[in-house]
């Protein structure tokens, strides 16, 4: 059978339910432990947003072809948490700029939407959602205050090692021969912990739970290769909250530290949960 199949009477297509794993259970005070995420209201311990992009990626495969690899988009704003080894099913509609991804469990609550293009997307999801943003007052935000717009960091350096690589295909959703062998592309989930070494760098030591609101990853000349070297330099563009979360929209560049030359994008938005931190204890 195939792993995408037409998504019933609707143009697309969609894959079989899969049950991503939650392989950071064990990080103690991190929302991916069930103690800490049911603290703060989830059903457990979650399964990370990046996860659920290699799902995606058969689906993407089909429409664009290897090619996506070198100069594709992949954005998503997560819409619900999933706990280890909740099944979900993703689905593509194509369109003429670019595709239309969702991700449903059985229930067909929307766990994720977002966008995936074969060429470089000002119109991507993450794109449309921060030109959007309101930009939150300074005296709103106190687990961020540190930061800024405009925030720089250079020279941060960034190895996805074969090892990690490895480990992480015993449990991947979607362990294709892209990510084997002596080809060892970085699927989607690797490029974005790739990316996510250079966290420190971007909020320092910020006092509370964090979590992937939205992700986008931008090919710019990829693909990316586990065990390559990499350096990363990093820009804040946005500083957002609501009534739970204080939110920093960044990117990470990702470039090749011989030639200088930028070979993919990660933009982050990270939520940082209110309820978690003692800076808003007095508001609880």
């Amino acid at each position: 059978m195939r792993v995408a199949e037409r998504a019933g009477a609707r143009d697309g297509l969609q894959g079989p339910f899969r049950s991503p794993r939650n392989m950071a259970g064990e990080a103690k005070g991190s929302i991916h432990e069930d103690a800490t995420a049911t603290r703060l209201g989830f059903r457990g311990g979650t399964v990370a947003g990046s996860i659920h992009m290699d799902q995606f990626v058969p689906l993407i495969l089909e429409t664009y072809g290897e090619r996506w690899f070198e100069a594709g988009n992949l954005s998503l704003q997560f819409k619900k948490a999933t706990v280890d080894g909740e099944p979900v099913r993703a689905e593509l509609h194509p369109g003429r700029e670019r595709a239309a991804l969702c991700m449903f469990n059985e229930e067909m609550d929307l766990i994720c939407e977002g966008t995936a293009a074969d060429h470089a997307d000002a119109g991507s999801e993450l794109g449309r959602r921060l030109q959007a943003q309101e930009p939150a007052a300074r005296s709103a935000i106190r687990i961020l205050s540190h930061l800024h717009v405009g925030d720089e960091a250079h020279d941060i350096p960034l190895t996805a090692s074969r090892e990690t690589l490895t480990s992480r295909l015993e449990t991947i959703t979607e362990a294709l021969d892209l990510y084997a062998d002596d080809r060892v592309v970085l699927p989607p989930s690797m490029v974005v912990h790739l990316a996510h070494g250079a966290r420190s760098a971007v909020v320092g030591d910020a006092k509370a739970v964090g979590l992937f609101g939205a992700l986008e990853i931008q090919f710019l000349h990829g693909p990316l290769r586990a065990g390559a070297h990499y350096v990363g330099r990093t820009r804040v563009h946005a500083l957002t909250e609501s009534p739970k979360t204080e939110n920093v929209w960044y990117d990470v560049l990702i470039a090749d530290p011989k030639s200088g030359r930028d070979q993919a994008r990660v933009t982050f938005c990270l939520r940082f949960m209110k309820a978690s931190s003692p800076l808003w204890a007095s508001a609880a």
